[in-house]
Order: C-alpha cells, then sequence, then structure tokens
C-alpha cells in the first residue's frame, strides 16, 4: 500500500506545473478559453443567432452576446431535454445537473457537456487531490477509502424515455467515474446514488463504517448527519475510534466557519486537515491551495471564461461586465460564466470578494438574491456568518443551521428588525449575551446596519428562536428536498422561508 500511495502521490504532483502556469499567466489564459469556446460553439444555433464568427475580441463578445439569467436560458435546456441538439454547445449534451442552489419548489436543470466533465468537473476534483497532496507531502491520502456523499439520479422530466438523464451534480459526477476511481470510494455506487435519504444514510453508515476510510467529501450538513448515525452504530464516542488514519475533510457548498466546533467535536485531532472547494451544478470554480489562508484559488484553465459585475450597480437596467483583467480587491461582484457546456455570459447567483490579484483568490461573500436588505442595510451572507461564528465562540455554542428574515414595519412594530432561527447541538451558555455578540459584530463589519440600528432607529435589537429539534432537517423533508446538495437559505428579503421553519418549532 506504501508503494502505491507514493505512485498515486507523484502522479498528482505533475499537475502543480500547468497550475502554476496558469497561476502565472492569467489573463492570457481566459483570452484563449475565450476563444476556444466561441470557435467551438460558432456553428450552434446559439452561435450562429449571435453572430459568433464576427466575434474577434473580448469587445466584440461583451457587446453581441447578451447577460442571460436561468430564465433566459430556460428556453435553450428545455430544447435540448427534449431531443434537439447542437442548440448551445457543439457536442453531444446528455446530462443535466438539477441545481438545488435554493429550496425553491422549481428546479433548476443545468447542462453537463463532456467536456464540462471531464475538463472541467473531473479536472477540479483531480486538482484537489494535486494541491492537497503537494502541500502535504506526508499523506497517505491513497492507503484507504475516500468517502463521498453524493445526491442522486432522476429521469429527464420533459422526456422520461430519452436517453438524458438529470440529478445533482455530484451524482452526476459518480456515475461517470473511471474504474479506477470507483475502487477508491466508498460506498458503493448503488448506494452512494440513492434518492430516499433517510434509508441512503442507514445503509451508507453501515457499508462505510467497517472500510478504512482517509478522506471525505461532501457537504458539511450532511456529512455531521451521517457521522452521528455512524458513531451511534459503532458506539464510539468520536469519529476517529472508528476511522483511525482519516486525515481530511473536503467540502464546499455553504460556508465551512460554523460547523467547525462541531467537526472539531466529532473529529478531534489537530492533524485533522480541512480543505474548502467552490465547485456548483455549472461548474468547478476554486480550490483553497493554502496550508494557512482559507482564501480560494480561481481556477482558470478548466473552460470556463469568468466576468464580473459589481453588486453596487446590480439593480441597474444594464450592470456593466468586466472580464478578470478589471477586477479589485475587496469589492463585492456577482460572477458571470461563459462554459463549455454551453452557458453564455451566465449569472450564476454567487457573490465573491477578491483577496489577492495575483495570483486570482477570492472569497465567497454570498449570493445575489440571500442577502436582507429592507431597510437599507445590506446584510450578506458573508457578515451573517461572521457574526454567528463570533457569537457561538464565546458562548461556547455548536451551531448546525440557521436562517435569518426581517421583521417588517407593521400596526405592531414601530422598528423593524431581523429575526433568526439558529439550531444547536450545543445551546449557547448565555443566551442574552449571544443576540448581543451577533448584534455587535454585525454592527462592526456591516456599517449600512450599524447606522440602521443607531439608538435603534430603524433596526430592534435582532430576535432569535434558539432550537435543538432538528427543525431545518424536518423543513427540508416536508419539501421533498432532503439530502444531496440542498441547503438552507441563509437570509431572505422574504419571510417566505422563515414563516415555513417556524411551523416545525
Amino acid at each position: 500500500m506504501e508503494v502505491v500511495n507514493s505512485f498515486m502521490t507523484w502522479v498528482f504532483k505533475n499537475r502543480i506545473g500547468q497550475i502554476d502556469n496558469f497561476k502565472k499567466y492569467p489573463l492570457e489564459t481566459q483570452n484563449l478559453i475565450l476563444e476556444d469556446l466561441i470557435e467551438l460553439a460558432k456553428r450552434t444555433e446559439f452561435g450562429k443567432k449571435f453572430r459568433f464568427s464576427d466575434i474577434n475580441t473580448y469587445a466584440d463578445f461583451s457587446s453581441m452576446v447578451p447577460v442571460h439569467d436561468y430564465e433566459d436560458m430556460k428556453p435553450y435546456f428545455e430544447r435540448i431535454m427534449k431531443g434537439k441538439q447542437n442548440v448551445l454547445w457543439p457536442s453531444e449534451i446528455l446530462w443535466f445537473s438539477k441545481s438545488s442552489g435554493t429550496t425553491s419548489s422549481r428546479s433548476k436543470y443545468i447542462p453537463v457537456s463532456q467536456e464540462a466533465l471531464e475538463d472541467c468537473h473531473f479536472k477540479g476534483g483531480k486538482d484537489m487531490i494535486s494541491l492537497y497532496v503537494n502541500n502535504y507531502p506526508d499523506s497517505k491520502l491513497f492507503s484507504g477509502k475516500s468517502l463521498s456523499i453524493g445526491g442522486s439520479l432522476s429521469q429527464n422530466p420533459l422526456d422520461p424515455s430519452s436517453k438524458i438523464q438529470a440529478g445533482d451534480i455530484s451524482a452526476v459526477i459518480m456515475h461517470n467515474l473511471p474504474i479506477w476511481v470507483q475502487f477508491a470510494r466508498t460506498p458503493s455506487l448503488e448506494i452512494a446514488l440513492m434518492s430516499e435519504w433517510e434509508s441512503k444514510i442507514e445503509k451508507m453508515a453501515l457499508e462505510v463504517m467497517n472500510e478504512n476510510v482517509v478522506s471525505i467529501s461532501g457537504v458539511p450538513t450532511w456529512t455531521i448527519v451521517l457521522l452521528h448515525r455512524i458513531l451511534e452504530l459503532k458506539k464510539a464516542n468520536h469519529i476517529l475510534e472508528v476511522w483511525p488514519n482519516l486525515e481530511v475533510f473536503f467540502h464546499g457548498a455553504v460556508a465551512f466557519g460554523p460547523y467547525r466546533k462541531l467537526f472539531s467535536e466529532l473529529i478531534p485531532s489537530s492533524k485533522m486537515r480541512y480543505m474548502e472547494t467552490y465547485n456548483a451544478s455549472e461548474g468547478f470554480f476554486g480550490i483553497q491551495d493554502q496550508i494557512n489562508s482559507e482564501e480560494l484559488l480561481l481556477m482558470l484553465d478548466y473552460g470556463i471564461f469568468y466576468e464580473f459585475i459589481l453588486m453596487e450597480d446590480w439593480d441597474n437596467d444594464n450592470p456593466k461586465a468586466i472580464p478578470l483583467s478589471e477586477v479589485e480587491v475587496g469589492k463585492n461582484y456577482a460572477m458571470l460564466i461563459t462554459t463549455n457546456a454551453g452557458l453564455w455570459r451566465y449569472k450564476i447567483g454567487d457573490t465573491l470578494k477578491f483577496t489577492n490579484t495575483n495570483p486570482y483568490r477570492f472569497k465567497i461573500s454570498g449570493r445575489t438574491k440571500h442577502f436582507i436588505n429592507a431597510f437599507g442595510e445590506e446584510v450578506i451572507v458573508e457578515n451573517a456568518e461572521a457574526a454567528i461564528q463570533a457569537a457561538a465562540e464565546v458562548t461556547h455554542a455548536t451551531i448546525i443551521n440557521f436562517t435569518a428574515a426581517p421583521i417588517y414595519f407593521g400596526d405592531s412594530n414601530s422598528k423593524g428588525a431581523h429575526e433568526w432561527i439558529i439550531e444547536f447541538k450545543t445551546l449557547p451558555s448565555d443566551k442574552e449575551k449571544f443576540i448581543s455578540i451577533l448584534d455587535n459584530t454585525l454592527r462592526e463589519i456591516n456599517s449600512d446596519y450599524d447606522a440602521k440600528r443607531y439608538k435603534d432607529l430603524a433596526l430592534s435589537a435582532p430576535k432569535i428562536n434558539f432550537t435543538t429539534d432538528a427543525v431545518f432537517e424536518k423543513w427540508l423533508k416536508s419539501k421533498g428536498k432532503l439530502g444531496g446538495q440542498n441547503k438552507v437559505p441563509r437570509l431572505s428579503n422574504s419571510r417566505e422561508y422563515i414563516e415555513e421553519v417556524l411551523n416545525f418549532l
């Protein structure tokens, strides 16, 4: 096994030179990708409609091809799902990822080409391992199994008899992985792709608890559910009693900060490593490439061309999109992508802030639609997560999940406020102190929120509902969205989500 580990480590480290190359020549790399995408797609229906043959520069591209959101692209997607090919991308589209970016009742279906699978999603997974073993030469990553917690597959909703299939992006990837990767992972594909989440957790726990698991990949929320069940079955105090060789958790989809304390309780080892990735239904975008920094490296050679819109311009009629060469450190941007699956200047819905432009590193700051700005306070997910983490640390609380929404002015409310539902594994030692620290932290990091809270002029202190009753799991189950990459909306300007969750308290 030592020989296998050494050989595989050497194989994966060979990619580091290519990563260094796009870090050194980022703009050149992006320009080449845009040229390739336009050239490959110029004979598609979309390419003909927007005269790709006449596009020679980025300026041409940005002036001739409009910015699209999901509703704009949906008619194209539906035509492909009904069997039409060469619409957005020249190669045959056989897969659609079912987007779980929100818990709205309407699912989004995003095309996944063979090029997107191989040159983006698979490549991202391999790069995650390459960067990890390069940073930790003593790793024994290939001496045991990788536990991956994926979603499920389903029929094409517009044509169940067609060969086109749909599912969570993790399930699409897992189904298409090479044979050698299937041998290195657990649980079996049959269990990993089950759709009924409660049965799936039980069967996963029973199968994986006796394996030599050295790494875990997944969403923190559902990983916690699985680990708790394994501890119950094994009657163990912590997960290292079950998997003594576990060394790393590759995580994504939600911010890890609020979960860090809970994971340190489940896996009590200073040697345990955590590595963040930024992948979504639409593509694989970023990887944490440094040991002592939570910044993500923007991956520039995955067949994706990036553009950005300043969030302060987001609500303008015609907000200006800029290429990577024009972004500035510290500003909040919405991301647009043009991809090798036929997404063209597509609003992905995520926001980020660059922390460095040499190389291009960033932190995810939230969602374009997941924020609270009911009273001009402009609270984004990044603010909320920082505040809740600070409050939890001081009051020795362990967070499982949360959501927040405004309390609007009304007959009985002369002032607005924010209402939170926070689910804990360990409740705060002092609830009033928790509320105070959360509130004060938000005031420190968000001047707009602070201005509205000044002497309670526009906003009163936050109202927090404390619970340990698995309310978010019950709510997701009621929506038919238990498991996979489904996640709770952290913030909303509407009270739709919070009112529904309140019913489970």
